[in-house]
């Protein structure tokens, strides 16, 4: 019982389909990890049960193989003793020659317990040997799952890594474009082009301001000519005609 529950074990585990397993998983990597622990802790136990098995069968055929010979040594040592039998029986001595014959025949009876040993046992023993066979197989078969699932873990594991890595750019990336220093740079040439606008903006305020203070001049000087006409001309002083008139 507990070999073929070994075996359905390994036969179970052989024929596991991994992409599925992994498509059902919330963790594949986990999932991977632990299926990696239990293939290798259930390898270990088919092992110890496959080495029993054939413990058991080498003893087994060991038995087999000494219930042949034992089978063919009675054989031969009734044949031994029948013949002496019929040696002492044809030369008249026929008492001792029924003590061969009796032993001849218990030779036979042994002969026959050998052999029916033997014949008993090879059944069991063709048995021993298909289940060590598939065994084998199957143990072979779970290696080849185990070492699957190492290179589908590992490969998963550095797909995962590569991910996070990729997730770190993007963050790294999405940072930058948050933080863009180009746009500081923007924020103070806008501030300077403010400020040189409002520099141009003072110096015409200036500008304007002074033009204002001349034509101020102006209106005070031909206002100052027109006071000094009028007293002149009550002064009786003649009015200076303009040069080239009347010329």
């Amino acid at each position: 019982m507990a070999k073929q529950s070994i075996f359905g074990r390994v036969a179970q585990l052989a024929k596991a389909n991994i992409n599925s397993l992994l498509d059902q998983a919330e963790d594949p990597q986990k999932m991977l990890d632990q299926m990696v622990r239990d293939y290798t802790d259930n390898i270990a136990e088919a092992e110890t049960a496959v080495a029993q098995t054939i413990g058991n069968l080498r003893m087994a055929q060991e038995d087999y193989a000494e219930d042949v010979k034992a089978a063919t040594d009675w054989g031969n040592k009734a044949l031994a003793a029948s013949a002496k039998a019929d040696q002492l029986r044809a030369a008249g001595n026929s008492a001792d020659a029924d003590k061969f014959d009796a032993l001849a025949k218990v030779a036979i009876q042994r002969q026959m317990q050998s052999e029916g040993e033997a014949k008993s046992a090879a059944p069991s023993i063709a048995s021993q040997e298909d289940v060590v066979e598939k065994l084998k197989s199957g143990l072979t078969q779970m290696k080849s799952k185990r070492q699957e699932l190492v290179a589908k873990r590992d490969e998963l594991n550095a797909r995962a890594k590569s991910a996070q890595a990729q997730t770190q750019v993007q963050d790294a990336l999405k940072s930058i474009d948050i933080m863009d220093p180009s746009s500081e740079v923007n924020r103070f040439e806008e501030k300077i082009r403010r400020e040189e606008a409002r520099v141009r903006g003072a110096s015409e305020l200036a500008a304007s301001s002074l033009d204002a203070q001349f034509e101020s001049l102006e209106d005070l000087g031909e206002q100052t000519e027109v006071e000094a006409r009028l007293a002149a001309l009550k002064a009786g002083v003649a009015t200076p005609a303009i040069e080239g008139a009347g010329q």
